[in-house]
Formats: C-alpha cells, structure tokens, sequence
C-alpha cells in the first residue's frame, strides 16, 4: 500500500493548512466569545456570524464538501485515502469541520441519503446540506434502552394507509439544537417480530413537524455545544409521508451499518488531528515555562511522553490509512475489523496525548484559554458515540476467533 499523498491531495493539503492559519486559528476564541455573548442575550442556540462569513471563503478556495466520494451532486467529493490527510487537519479546531461542510452528523447524514435515499429526497434535503443552507440531525440512540445495542431501539415506526406514524423518545441527537436544523433521519421499528436485524427502519422527517418536541440540551463534562447541540427530542404522534421511508421497511440496521462506517472513520482522522495540535502544543509550552532551575522541557518525565505521544499518533495515521484504503478499494464490510480497530484506537490515543498536554499547560489547560479541555472532553465521548470501545473490541475478536480452526 502506497500512502504517498497525490499531487492533487498535497495542493489540497497546503490550501487547506493555509486557510487554517489565515482564518481558522485566529477566529476560535471570537468563535466562543460570540457564543458567550448570545447566551448572555438569552439565546446561545443561533448561528455564529463568525462561522457564516467563513463558509463562502472555504467555498472560493476549493475547500467544500471533499468528503462525499462518488457522487455527481458532489463531484469535488474524494476517497477516504485522499480525504484522510485533510480531515485530520480539520479536526484540529473545533470550529473548522463547519466551515468546509464537512462536520458531524451532516456528513454522515449526506452520505446516507446520497447512497441509499431517492432521487426525490436527494432533490429536497441533500441538495441544501451540499450547499451548507440547512443542517441535519440523527436520532437513533435512545435513554431507556442499551443502545449500544442498536436492535433495543424501542422507537415506534408504524404504517397508516399513505403515512408512517413514528412515536419514541431519542437523545444525544446532535445538531438538533440548531435553528437551521431542518431534518431528522430517525431509527425505528417498523415491525418488532421480525427476524432481529430486520425490524428497524429509518425515515426522513421533517423538523418541523408536528409532534416534535426537542426537550433538552445534553453537555459533555459541562460543555453544551451551542449552537450545534446534543439533544433529547420526544416525537409523539408524528405524521410523514410513507415516501419519507429509506430504502424500504426492514432496512434500518443495514442502513446504520452503512452509514456508521464512514462516519467512525472521520471521527478518527480528526482524533488524530486533535492529537497533533495538543503535541504540538504540549512541546510549546515545555520549552516556554521554567520549573526547578531549569526549562521543564529537559525533565525526563516529559521525553518519555513527547516520544510515546509520536509513537501512538504516527501508529494510529497508519492503520487509518490503511482502513481508508481498504475501505476504497474492497468495500465498507470487508473494512469492518479495521473500522473497529481504528475505532477503539484513535479517541483513546488522543484522550491519553491530550490529557499529558493539559499536565504540560498545568491550570491553564483545564481553563477557557486553550482548546485542550474542550478536545479532552469530545475525544471522551468518542469512545461511546458510534458504539463504544466494548461494543468494538468485542467485534474485533469475534472477526480473530472465526480464523481460528
């Protein structure tokens, strides 16, 4: 396998560094400090003026929507392999995958209705998402069941002549804090006695619908993610078209398979991303403090984690390019160990890098001045979102005893 970027990825690549330096970094702090103040106005849950003034610019420099392969809707759209290297750059800042339409759930929502919705939903919901003038959310875990699970989903999907009538109650739905949020895609069961992997269906409701009610902010160790959001939503009684269905009753857990493996793995190109910046500036600050007489930077203790922290980013890169490529060239499902593999690897990586990051900052990493809290957090919940480690590692060694005789 050969991971030398192309000449068209490494022009990518400096554009997209470039664009960072000039409007990414600078930007982060009025990024919160502007969410700050609407939350002060009474009202957090707004877009940022900040993020919109970006998003043209992005545009104009060629930077929009590289994550969808394969589709004519979006043909700028690149490989997992030639998207690797640029979305670990955006996972650097919080606030950059946004600003290229390329950030979660939108992506993963996009790739769902590209590959399995119709050419009339295409029409109304995955043309306004490329162009980035809608957001999208997924509701598919649920409180009162094991989600980790995806077959306890407990979500009511039910037919009525020309319409489907979807009763449940969902959370950790992100985006839907939004303003701009204008369509679930929602996990349900449209028949509970059937075979266990067949029971689920997924449907494309409106947010606007009658009988949706978003009850409730969730945060992370505190943060809330305005205004993007992870939300308990409650839909009750609720009344869509029978044409709103995807790909057909009975296709949810096929679908939610398709759609989590790209997923995982973006999350993970940008865990590595996240891992780079904190090293960097883990070494950054090492050199600048002076402890003991001496720059803190020549304290043994550090050399052991700055050398182990390469060791891991470089090995984590490694297997996700090779999980790129294999998903490129043989398909998602034979991808599936090493989407697994990559999964428990990359959030728990970077979680470890960016802890001895914030020991390195002492109380300034645990504060508001730097991103590093805030990194430490998001890579915490992505060793649960998208299935959590146990669910994987126990895949992984299902996959290594059906070799064995």
């Amino acid at each position: 396998m050969d991971f030398t970027y192309s000449s068209k990825v490494e022009e990518l690549r400096q554009r997209l560094l470039s664009f960072m330096n000039e409007h990414i970094y600078p930007n982060e702090h009025r990024f919160y400090e502007e969410v700050a103040t609407n939350r002060k106005a009474g009202n957090a849950w707004v877009p940022t003026q900040l993020i919109e003034e970006l998003k043209p610019k992005a545009q104009a420099a060629g930077l929009w929507n590289l994550f969808l392969p394969r589709s004519n809707r979006a043909p700028e759209g690149l490989n997992n392999l030639e998207y690797a290297p640029l979305c670990e750059i955006m996972g650097r800042s919080h606030i950059a995958p946004e600003v290229f339409n390329c950030n979660a759930p939108d992506t993963g929502n996009m790739e769902t209705i590209e590959r399995y919705g119709t050419e009339a939903q295409k029409d109304m919901w995955l043309e306004p998402l490329l162009k980035g003038t809608i957001r999208s959310a997924f509701l598919m875990t649920e409180p009162d069941v094991a989600s980790s699970d995806a077959t306890n989903i407990q979500c009511s999907i039910q037919k009525d002549g020309d319409e489907y009538i979807v009763n449940g109650r969902k959370w950790w739905s992100s985006g839907a804090g939004d303003p701009r949020c204008a369509i679930y895609i929602v996990m349900g069961k449209t028949d509970p006695d059937a075979p266990r992997h067949t029971q689920q269906s997924m449907i494309l409701i409106p947010a606007n619908t009658p009988g949706i009610r978003v009850i409730r902010p969730l945060s992370i160790f505190g943060y809330d993610d305005a205004p993007h959001g992870h939300m308990e939503v409650v839909l009750d009684q609720v009344r869509v078209p029978a044409s709103n269905i995807l790909l057909g009753e009975g296709r949810g857990f096929e679908i939610a398979q398709g759609r989590l493996g790209p997923g995982r793995i973006h999350h993970c190109m940008r865990s590595i991303g996240a891992a780079e910046r904190a090293l960097e500036s883990m070494c950054k600050r090492l050199k600048e403090r002076v402890a003991f007489g001496k720059p803190i930077s020549e304290q043994g203790v550090w050399h052991e984690r700055i050398a182990e922290s390469r060791c891991m980013i470089d090995q984590a890169r490694l297997l996700t390019l090779k999980t790129a490529h294999t998903m490129d060239t043989a398909g998602n499902k034979v991808a599936k160990a090493e989407i697994a593999m990559i999964k428990v690897i990359a959030p728990n990586m970077a979680g470890k890098i960016i802890d001895w990051a914030i020991q390195a900052h002492g109380g300034a990493g645990v504060s508001q001045d730097f991103e590093l809290a805030y990194h430490y957090a998001w890579q915490r919940i992505l060793r649960l979102a998208d299935g959590p480690d146990e669910v994987h590692r126990s895949a992984i060694a299902k996959i290594e005893l059906g070799k064995s005789v």
